[in-house]
């Protein structure tokens, strides 16, 4: 077991660390972003009360996790009206400050490239079964593995047209199956043998769209935080 004791570890960076059964003593915690999940303080588990507080700062949230066929058009219709606004906004900056990175994230223009890798994976491959959906823009995730076939390219540099141009054609393709989409096709599961990402089996239809809810809800939050950062600098 590790002891840190007297440390300063102000403005330290944990990236895949694993905290599980840590204790914490007369510990300073100011300003820690992050992902909770079963964390007691004080006997109580804060976890779901951070989520409340989330859900009353943001009622839509909870439409991210719907359970039917309309409550899945609601939630993309809402993602779309969210990201005209933020796009709006985007464009009122400099190109060159969408392609800057904010604490080392993702900028502006790679965060809509990962969506489109996001909505390509889950709509394209796994609910509309093209086994090879890429455009050569797309881009996973920082820590993927990596697949031969599925691009990757994280230093690119294309224009904001550029990238929304492929954005609204994978915007169209998820709308069109959200506005098409049946109870029996929400109750199926999907499953991808071919080469590539994912790949899985009798993986729920269900759950292959809330991931793409999830990863667009999540990601406009991180891409307004950075707007304003960058607004800040300029």
């Amino acid at each position: 077991m590790t002891e840190f004791r007297e440390q300063d570890l102000t403005h330290a960076r944990f990236e895949r660390v694993s905290l599980r059964g840590a204790a914490f003593t007369e510990v300073y915690l100011n300003d820690v972003h992050g992902e909770l999940q079963n964390v007691v303080v004080h006997g109580v588990d804060i976890a779901p009360l951070v989520d409340a507080e989330l859900n009353r700062r943001m009622p839509e949230r909870v439409l991210m996790r719907p359970d039917d066929s309309d409550g899945f058009r609601e939630a993309w219709a809402i993602l779309e009206r969210l990201w005209e606004g933020t796009v709006t906004r985007a464009r009122t900056m400099p190109e060159d400050a969408l392609h800057r990175s904010v604490d080392d994230e993702w900028s502006f223009i790679q965060t809509l490239r990962h969506l489109n890798f996001a909505s390509a994976a889950w709509v394209g491959r796994m609910v509309l079964g093209n086994a090879s959906p890429w455009h050569p823009l797309d881009l996973p995730w920082d820590e993927a593995p990596g697949w031969d076939g599925i691009p990757w390219d994280r230093e690119a540099r294309p224009s904001l047209d550029d990238v929304l141009d492929i954005r609204a054609r994978r915007q169209t393709m998820v709308r069109q199956v959200m506005e098409s989409l049946t109870e029996e096709q929400l109750a199926s599961a999907v499953s991808r043998t071919e080469p590539g990402w994912p790949q899985v089996e009798d993986f729920p239809t269900k759950e292959c769209l809330r991931i793409v809810l999830n990863e667009e809800w999540e990601h406009r939050l991180y891409a307004e935080r950075d707007l304003t950062a960058l607004e800040k600098e300029n």
